[in-house]
């Protein structure tokens, strides 16, 4: 069981989504917690804090009396649940749940303990409330999915609960849970925040990291397939750029590859007496999407260490409004729920996805056609030529989804529609951001795994599993414990959706 202390990082996040890790919250949080509803309470009572006893947006100038204070909060839950469009998966909604425990539980928010300890409550025993993925424009944070969250924890609508949607009334009587008590301004406290877009890109820096060891495990395997010269991924040439990300990708190449006996040195091969040679068989030097992996991915990897940086930081922080400062015995008003740093680090991950998958799909194109690679029949066909089509099919797929991903990587965080009677005159559009960067990954994952099985197949063919190195080989065996070798042409589908399934549930070849 994982304590929370008011400040998570990236392997708690993980373990408590990914591995189902259950949560408590340390004494000293409920303290600060309860601490902060007391002084607001107290605060408030002969002052204007919006959205304690004011209306909300454009309607602040309208003081709410002391006796509807609760029932604007239920107003504003419930008129605010109005989400259209696929529920979010539950891992999504989860992430999002335990974003905003982790910022009420730093005190700032002024809401009731009961809160907390719901909430507490519903991850433990993954209860996860339905969460549509439409009504998010990110300024406000996350106000209409954040409203279906509140909405669960007053005890209505509904919620997924062992596989399957129910009511939430019917879900917290059958677990003994009682709905929070609404006192002061827990609608406002739970719905002001950027927790959905946070969460998801949280997880979505989960699944890039994962996604991106995928692709670094293909492109090794495809430079062994053409005996490629070692030299685009030495130490000296890499280090001669000042790129951490480039440097650490070739590394990681280095060692992936230390075992292979199909990897060239150039020394032995080019740096000898060629003075009789005026036209070398062999290319020289490889194709930019086999030679310039860590200067492609390398990119990719910087860019993600410094998302996850920017996530982290937000999910640590106070991002509703107002802000309760029980230290300095004051309430700040201002923007904290704003989220546009979540929503350009979104834009950028979908960007170096998109980029990612790219370069797959050229590393598959490159085994598919044999004027290119001039090693392996055309498609990687193992049948009869002309009667048979080996991966002919499933490259359509995968430059269907690539030319999907290019469109999808448009960024959101310059698509400000100003809304809510223009009190809103410009907003991140950070959820959008995150959920179309959730498919732009998804999507990357169908990409990778048809150059897999493409890699399988292609290794098979030139019958060197023998001497691919050790890594290689223990992707080689996980891919072919899925995908039996075919020569005769087979109905496609089922085998790259089991093999996308393998690689998004598991972290590495070890696995």
């Amino acid at each position: 069981m994982l304590t929370l202390k008011g400040k998570i990082e990236i392997q708690d996040f993980f373990n408590i989504i990914f591995k189902e890790e259950s949560i408590a919250i340390d004494e000293s949080v409920l303290a600060t917690v309860e601490e902060s509803f007391n002084f607001l309470k107290e605060f408030s009572e002969n002052k204007i804090i919006y959205g304690v006893n004011t209306g909300f947006g454009p309607m602040a100038q309208y003081k709410i009396n002391d006796k509807e204070r609760n029932q604007l909060q239920y107003n504003l839950i419930r008129s605010h649940a109005s989400g259209t469009g696929n529920p979010l998966p539950p891992m999504y909604v989860k992430a999002a749940m335990l974003a905003r425990l982790n910022t009420l539980c730093l005190g700032y928010s002024g809401v009731h303990k009961s809160v907390v300890d719901v909430m507490t409550s519903l991850i433990n025993k993954n209860i996860t409330p339905l969460i549509y993925e439409h009504g998010g424009v990110g300024a406000s944070g996350d106000l209409v999915q954040l409203a279906h969250l509140a909405l669960t924890l007053i005890g209505e609508g509904e919620v997924f609960h062992e596989g399957e949607q129910k009511n939430t009334e019917e879900v917290f009587e059958q677990e003994n849970i009682n709905p929070i008590t609404i006192a002061l301004r827990e609608g406002l406290g739970l719905m002001n925040g950027t927790s959905v877009m946070t969460g998801v890109g949280l997880v979505n820096t989960i699944y890039t990291r994962r996604l991106l060891n995928w692709m670094i495990t293909a492109s090794c395997a495809i430079n062994e397939i053409v005996k490629a010269y070692d030299d685009h991924l030495s130490q000296e040439l890499n280090h001669a750029k000042k790129h951490v990300g480039q440097q650490q990708i070739a590394k990681q190449m280095r060692e992936h590859l230390e075992s292979s006996s199909l990897i060239r040195k150039r020394e032995e091969y080019l740096y000898t007496d060629q003075t009789e040679v005026t036209v070398f068989k062999e290319k020289v030097q490889e194709y930019y999407s086999l030679r310039c992996v860590p200067q492609i991915l390398g990119p990719v990897l910087d860019t993600l260490n410094n998302i996850e940086k920017i996530l982290i930081e937000e999910v640590n922080s106070a991002n509703d409004n107002p802000i309760i400062d029980v230290k300095e015995k004051h309430v700040y008003h201002g923007g904290n729920f704003h989220g546009d740093y979540v929503s350009l680090e979104m834009d950028k991950l979908k960007i170096v996805v998109t980029k990612l998958s790219m370069l797959a799909e050229r590393q598959l194109n490159y085994l598919l056609n044999s004027k290119l690679n001039d090693i392996l029949p055309p498609f990687v066909n193992l049948a009869k030529l002309g009667l048979n089509f080996g991966m002919q099919g499933v490259q359509f797929t995968a430059t269907s989804t690539t030319a999907e991903n290019q469109m999808l990587s448009n960024p959101m965080y310059v698509h400000s529609i100003p809304n809510n009677n223009d009190n809103q005159d410009i907003v991140s559009m950070g959820t959008n951001a995150a959920l179309i960067t959730k498919k732009v990954i998804e999507n990357a994952f169908e990409v990778v795994a048809i150059e897999l099985i493409t890699i399988v197949q292609a290794i098979e063919y030139l019958g060197v599993k023998d001497q691919i190195s050790t890594n290689t080989k223990k992707m080689y065996d996980a891919i072919r414990n899925i995908v039996p070798i075919f020569t005769e042409d087979v109905v496609m589908y089922p085998y790259v959706n089991q093999v996308k399934d393998f690689i998004i549930n598991n972290e590495t070849i070890e696995a």
